[in-house]
């Protein structure tokens, strides 16, 4: 494939950059600067989706990728996964350029990948959807954390402001696909530090307008927004922890999963030790180090619970225990 018809396919599937603007979505403004950093996480994902559809290999579009500065390169390596993923969902488009990119630089970012997938899946049919047994069967439950920020970032009115919540989402097949949903409101919990525009008042509000079985994964999800992203400094972040404080557990293993990302892929930034130190008191290395020793063996326990569930819970406890903020 030619560099031409490589460069008018980026222009025919990239998103326009204007999509990401907090305006043109009608989110919460809380200053220029959060408004700022949040529209620089935007572009830095379209021009990683972009770099990844417009490259002749992933290996090429992982030079590109690897120039993004720190703070933001783990979203363009989001986007990418994105890119690839609708790249091999497309007829007689192969479907080995997420492997690949796992296989390279991108097994560093497993984690964005992984979430990166899961926008694309809420970009295509079902039918162009991968195999849920495709993936690692602990993590692949963030391929659908992508899908719910996707679905709330874009479908707010629906998902956020009208709380909805397909009753027949299916993905994978298996006995504990009913857990498919608390996946997915853990992406839109993600994506309500965005809606929010990393205000801790709005999104404390927005989380408690949701039905009470919800909000412990919106809470997880708002916990990693808070930390990998960042936008909100130690005394915003202390207000957050107080007005989340019923949902203490899912808010540490939220941030602490965020540490593990950001620790695993070298990406380490002050916001990131801020966070950690405020919401879980320690180090985002301590985090991560918790987060890799509650890692379970197996998939899914005795019960049918997903192991990823029963991960989340033990990091949450774990770190509550060692960290010394106390629920």
């Amino acid at each position: 494939m030619g560099s031409g018809w490589r460069a008018l396919r980026r222009r025919i599937l990239t998103p326009d950059v204007s999509e990401t603007l907090l305006d043109v979505r009608g989110f919460h403004k809380k200053s220029p600067a959060a408004q700022e950093m949040l529209e620089t996480v935007g572009r830095t994902f379209l021009a990683g989706y972009g770099h990844a559809v417009q490259a002749a290999t992933t290996a090429e579009a992982e030079e590109q990728l690897e120039t993004v500065p720190t703070r933001f390169r783990g979203f363009a390596y989001e986007g990418a996964a994105m890119g690839l993923a609708v790249l091999d969902g497309l007829p007689f488009g192969g479907r080995r350029r997420v492997e690949e990119l796992l296989a390279g630089r991108g097994d560093r970012h497993r984690y964005m990948v992984y979430v990166g997938v899961g926008w694309a899946m809420a970009r295509l049919p079902k039918f162009c959807w991968p195999r849920a047994d495709s993936f690692d069967p602990l993590l692949r439950w963030l391929i659908l954390d992508g899908y719910g920020f996707h679905q709330a970032y874009f479908r707010t009115r629906s998902y956020v402001d009208g709380h909805f919540r397909d009753p027949d989402f299916e993905w994978g097949g298996d006995r504990v696909a009913s857990y498919a949903n608390r996946a997915i409101d853990q992406g839109i919990g993600r994506a309500l530090w965005f809606v929010a525009g990393t205000d801790p008042a709005e999104v404390v509000r927005l989380i408690k307008g949701f039905p009470e079985p919800r909000r412990a994964d919106l809470v997880a999800g708002t916990g990693l927004a808070s930390c990998y992203a960042g936008g909100a400094d130690a005394d915003e972040l202390r207000a957050l922890r107080e007005g989340l404080g019923d949902y203490l557990p899912a808010l540490v293993q939220g941030c602490a999963f965020a540490a593990e990302a950001r620790v695993r892929a070298g990406l380490v930034v002050e916001h990131n030790e801020i966070a950690t130190e405020v919401i879980c008191g320690m180090t985002p290395q301590e985090a991560a180090e918790i987060t890799q020793r509650t890692r379970p063996e197996r998939p899914v326990d005795e019960l049918g619970v997903p192991a990823y569930e029963t991960w989340r819970r033990d990091i949450g406890n774990e770190v509550l225990s060692v960290g010394g903020v106390n629920a």
